[in-house]
């Protein structure tokens, strides 16, 4: 490191690290943010799937310390330790269990400096050599308060957090462009093929809202089915009808080795759905052509865990094959491959969105620990079937939205692993992270 570099404990260069009450707090609908571990996974607080407490518990949890924008939230135990996030501005929010919560002393560090620190690669291999617990992996207090952290002068500072932040910035730019997008062409799905929007105006005499040719498309009048009112001529069909499902490959802890091939595995699957690349497992064994999955396919995770099942049965369209060559589908995962033209991949995925569909599958898995998705679950699923022609109008407006979120996802890709390359060069690590690594085993 540089000559006015030095090193510090992690609360030396703090105004307090602060741990979390050890308790459990009773959920409620609204409220001030409780903030759990999985809520800052991406070191980004993602509050979309967040927990509430009432205005009393909150009140209880901030005792210590009522956490404010500019400082960190860390994870200290479970799958996602060691990961660190801002709070960010304006959110009442307080800890939940397996969190620590960091303030920074502004006068001796910049707070998002601090944060891509204990995000860095380098620390992750630091925390991983002191972690303990022979159920939940963790770590203690005293270890996180004495966590290394290089002090290079405070300009120094500004201008690496300046340097990483923009990177970052553009990452979040990009997801809430992907959001939005994808969004907007939900919306349309909804409209068209779940509430029948056209054919309800159409007739009730009022304008649809679309062009000429596309409102023709629609009927004027609804049905009754086993399915409730659908648009007349449409039919009740199910998906096995129109799709081809293959199954994963099973496969060997021993299969496990580096190699150009990768499983797409439940890891895979976002937290509520979606595709991670990162996810991928190297795999060295042997496979069926059929299960290879390409860049733009649609695959349905197959298993979860009881106490999220966030995952099972949601679909996530591939995109990229990371560092590999060949992709192969694991056991956790099914591929849908549309049978023929009447029906498309943006057409299912957005299909596979449905409170319908999910509650449809979710009703099809059994399990107590692991739940596994039933081979008849998604086949079996049944919905009203546009005519090819209402599809193919969808799907001028579908593909190119899902072209566009996984080419802004696939940025988004880029700018992070540029964002990782740059932090240890940065840190005057050299060509490598070996020299800091070194320092502070």
């Amino acid at each position: 490191m540089g000559s006015e570099w030095r090193e510090a404990r992690l609360e030396d260069v703090c105004e307090g690290v602060f741990d979390c009450p050890h308790s459990t707090p009773d959920l409620t609908s609204t409220g001030p943010f409780v903030v759990r571990s999985q809520d800052i996974r991406s070191g980004v607080l993602r509050l979309d799937n967040a927990a509430r407490v009432s205005e009393s518990t909150y009140r209880v949890r901030i005792a210590r310390a009522e956490p404010r924008h500019g400082d960190l939230l860390y994870s200290r135990e479970g799958t996602y330790f060691g990961i660190a996030a801002e709070v960010p501005p304006n959110t009442p929010l307080c800890l939940g269990q397996r969190m620590v919560l960091i303030r920074p002393n502004p006068a001796l560090v910049d707070a998002r400096f601090l944060l891509y620190w204990l995000n860095s690669p380098v620390m992750a291999s630091h925390t991983r050599a002191r972690r303990d617990g022979s159920v939940a992996e963790r770590l203690n207090l005293p270890t996180i308060r004495a966590l290394p952290v290089p002090v290079p002068p405070l300009s120094e500072q500004h201008r690496i957090a300046g340097i990483l932040g923009a990177l970052d910035d553009k990452i979040e730019l990009n997801r809430l462009m992907s959001q939005t997008l994808e969004s907007m062409a939900r919306a349309l799905f909804k409209s068209w093929f779940v509430d029948f929007d056209p054919v309800r105006a159409k007739a009730d005499g009022r304008d649809t809202g679309l062009p000429f040719p596309v409102a023709e498309l629609f009927p004027s009048s609804l049905l009754e089915s086993e399915l409730g009112d659908v648009p007349l001529g449409w039919d009740i069909q199910s998906l096995g009808d129109s799709v081809d499902l293959v199954k994963g490959r099973s496969y060997t802890s021993e299969e496990l080795i580096e190699s150009d091939t990768a499983l797409v595995t439940l890891k895979s699957f976002a937290r509520g759905g979606g595709y991670r690349p990162d996810g991928l497992k190297s795999f060295s064994g042997t496979y069926k052509a059929a299960q290879v999955v390409m860049p733009g396919e649609l695959v349905v995770a197959c298993t979860d865990v009881t106490q999220a099942a966030e995952v099972i049965g949601r679909p996530a369209i591939v995109r990229g094959t990371g560092d590999c060559t060949t992709l192969v589908a694991s056991l956790d995962t099914m591929i849908v491959r549309p049978r023929g033209a009447s029906l498309t991949r943006g057409f299912l995925y957005f299909l596979g969105g449905t409170a319908a569909f999910v509650a449809h599958t979710y009703a099809h898995t059994t399990g107590t620990t692991v739940l596994h998705l039933a081979t008849s679950a998604v086949p079996s699923f049944r919905f009203a079937c546009p005519p090819a022609t209402v599809v193919k109008c969808f799907n001028a407006v579908a593909a190119p939205v899902l072209d566009r979120v996984q080419s802004l996802e696939e940025e988004s890709d880029s700018l992070a692993t540029l964002r990782g390359a740059l932090l240890p060069r940065l840190l005057h690590a050299g060509e490598s992270d070996t020299r800091w690594a070194e320092a502070i085993q």
